[in-house]
């Protein structure tokens, strides 16, 4: 979708793909760097596989939002507001998940 010059299809998807590559760095070397020290059970490893299977489906439908809107006629501000609103969600959300992984992971291990 190109409005005004800017293509905000290739945009987003350059922004999904840099954020699967910073939620995957903070998954490898933060979380399983916090697993490891704590000497846990194999739980949280079958967590953190599903939490990197979980990510990309939901970064995919963000980029087919984008392919998806080429058509819509909105102007290029509201497409800017739009842009940015989903941006801000998918930054909080690779950047965020990890951290609240290893908030559970502390809560819930000892009971594990």
């Amino acid at each position: 979708m190109q409005h005004g010059g800017i293509r905000w299809d290739k945009k987003m998807s350059n922004n999904c793909a840099a954020a699967l590559l910073v939620y995957t760095m903070m998954q490898i070397f933060f979380v399983l760097s916090f697993i490891e020290t704590k000497g846990m059970s194999i739980a949280p490893y079958f967590g953190l596989v599903l939490l990197v299977a979980v990510i990309i489906p939901f970064c995919r439908k963000f980029e087919k939002r984008w392919v998806d809107m080429a058509g819509s006629g909105l102007t290029e501000q509201s497409i800017a507001a739009k842009f940015r609103s989903d941006q801000i969600v998918l930054w909080l959300l690779a950047i965020g998940l990890p951290f609240l992984f290893v908030g559970l992971i502390t809560a819930v291990g000892p009971l594990l």
